[in-house]
């Protein structure tokens, strides 16, 4: 594809990133030019100084040709109005980042006036994803797919674990329910493991299934799945403002800490159920005089990485339940590892992961398309979803046949309903398939098996 990217901030460079590894065209664009230099030259990549609101700017980076553009500056008008050009001058598709929740409520509107492909919000998708973690704590991550009807929650195994020592043969004969078992990662090894893996503590483990039957697997093995009761959020930002809507529909009760007089006020009229507290929620003391330890959940969600670092650990000793951490920057990615930090949330990547799979999802293929996708594991693997088409050349073959390499067929999705696949089990055209692969960059599922 050939695709413009208008803003190299992190977003930018995330996409940029990932793209790239993907065998399409792209060319960066920014008003700073020591940010295009870096950009083009790291990742190999046509750069244009200028501002991508621009006609002229834009024509020459290539948007007469172009597939996709993307705008992702720090305004929100500017990436609307590149957009709106892009779609002028070409046919591309349009994908806009826009952030004022003012605009996040005009979302529908905006996207089918203006002609857009995608609006994306951050801050409202990191906030989406917290609250999914709120509600199933057990979870250090959770992806859906198939609209929710299937999930990818990936846990950690405790200290002790019923799981500790058991393959996954004896795992899967002693818990009744639909469940697999797709990625494993020890120690920073991460495996696609066959049958005879044996578990231990401290791995990191996705396991593809339904809610309702990760529920009954969970309790097996003595793992808690009740949702938290109530959280306490530090910080009073964007992030802090969707995540409380969400939760109060949760009927989890929110207390929010934020030093900013005004923003404090500007919060309690927003959000009527929650309890705001102005304060410092870098000190110790008033979070205990505010009772951290009574609470089932914390999200650190202050502007600050290293602060939020610091408060997740030591809430860690208080709360019950859950503990959520907000990280910005990638750089710090090694360091948290080996904090032993519970769930670890990243509003950029999650961004740019949310328009990457929408840009595998349009390079139709002609098998099986890709309609959902997640990077896991510091992008070791992907997980993607894919619809299975009339002319696939991997219907109606037993899966033992296919010897797919370096990944394996989770789980089929055939008229709503979740199947887990055997050896004897055959894909159907009209399935949805997900994939779970160490092969970055699949196009079609025809893609992973062996030739």
């Amino acid at each position: 594809m050939q695709i413009v990217i208008v803003g190299g901030g992190k977003v930018g460079t995330a996409l940029v990133r990932s793209l790239s590894q993907e065998d399409n065209n792209i060319c960066i664009v920014d008003v700073k030019p020591e940010v295009v230099r870096q950009l083009a030259t790291e990742y190999d990549v046509m750069g244009m100084v200028g501002n991508g609101s621009s006609y002229s700017v834009l024509k020459e980076a290539g948007i007469e040709t172009a597939d996709l553009l993307i705008a992702v500056t720090e305004h929100d008008e500017l990436n609307l109005l590149c957009c709106v050009i892009a779609k002028k001058a070409s046919k591309c598709q349009t994908i806009a980042r826009v952030r004022n929740p003012v605009y996040s409520q005009e979302k529908r509107f905006l996207q089918r006036e203006l002609g857009l492909s995608m609006i994306i919000n951050p801050e409202q998708t990191a906030a989406a994803e917290i609250a999914s973690l709120l509600g199933f704590p057990s979870a250090l991550g959770i992806d859906s797919f198939a609209g929710g009807k299937v999930e990818m929650i990936r846990f950690k195994i405790p200290a002790e674990s019923k799981l500790d020592g058991m393959t996954l043969q004896a795992v899967n004969a002693k818990i009744d329910s639909p469940f697999l078992i797709c990625a494993v990662d020890r120690d920073g090894q991460v495996s696609i493991p066959r049958g005879d893996f044996i578990l231990r503590s401290g791995d990191s483990v996705s396991m593809v299934t339904s809610r309702k039957s990760a529920k009954n697997f969970f309790e097996k093995i003595d793992m808690n799945t009740n949702r938290a009761r109530n959280t306490m959020i530090v910080g009073g930002g964007k992030i802090t403002l969707y995540l409380a809507k969400m939760l109060d529909n949760l009927g989890i009760a929110v207390k929010i800490i934020e030093k900013n007089p005004e923003r404090c006020l500007e919060l309690s009229e927003e959000l009527p159920h929650a309890t705001i507290v102005n304060g410092d929620g870098s000190d110790e003391a008033f979070l205990k005089e505010e009772r951290l330890d009574t609470m089932d959940s914390f999200v650190a969600l202050t502007s600050m990485d290293e602060e939020n670092i610091l408060l997740s650990l030591m809430a860690k000793k208080k709360v019950s339940r859950k503990v959520v951490t907000k990280i910005n920057r990638e750089q710090l990615n090694e360091v948290i590892h080996n904090l032993e930090l519970d769930s670890v949330v990243y509003p950029k990547l999650l961004t740019a992961q949310k328009i990457l799979r929408y840009s595998r999802a349009t390079k139709n293929s002609l098998g099986s398309n890709v309609k959902t996708l997640y990077r896991m594991y510091d992008d070791k693997v992907e997980a993607l979803e894919f619809y299975v088409t009339e002319n696939s050349k991997i219907t109606g073959i037993p899966l033992r046949d296919l010897k797919p390499k370096n990944g394996l067929i989770a789980a089929i999705i055939r008229n709503d309903k979740l199947i887990i696949p055997d050896g004897q089990t055959e894909i159907l055209p009209g399935d949805s398939m997900i994939v779970v692969t160490t092969q970055l960059g699949l196009k079609d599922a025809g893609d992973l098996l062996s030739e």
